[in-house]
């Protein structure tokens, strides 16, 4: 049961981060930070067809970043609420890591150089 939630958080983790590797992705996501929008107020910034765009949108949604309602003829794009948690706990994790190293490379020297100084 474990194995499975953590190959299922790997993989959600993954989606997240392939998905935030495009630069056009992450201009979407910055943009719907500042609230709600349609797709064509989304898609004015960029220079591209709007299938390739709404490819964009497809993965968004796909990695869990955004959702996306129809309001009458208008679709309107909404940054989900714990859009980057997968990321956040990743990356949180790995800063813990790293804290303990740094900390006991300082201890290490710290010692290194009480000896030499006696």
């Amino acid at each position: 049961m474990i194995l499975r939630r953590m190959a299922k958080l790997d993989l959600t983790l993954d989606l997240c981060f392939a998905t935030l590797g495009d630069p056009t992705r992450r201009r979407i996501l910055q943009r719907l930070a500042r609230g709600d929008a349609s797709v064509s107020e989304l898609a004015e910034p960029h220079d591209m067809a709007l299938p390739s765009f709404m490819g964009h949108l497809k993965k968004l949604e796909e990695a869990g970043l955004i959702t996306s309602a129809k309001q009458g003829r208008t679709r309107i794009c909404t940054l989900s609420p714990d859009a980057f948690l997968p990321a956040k706990s990743w990356l949180g994790e790995q800063d813990e890591i790293w804290e303990g190293r740094l900390d006991r490379l300082d201890d290490y020297v710290t010692n290194l150089m009480n000896e030499r100084a006696k």
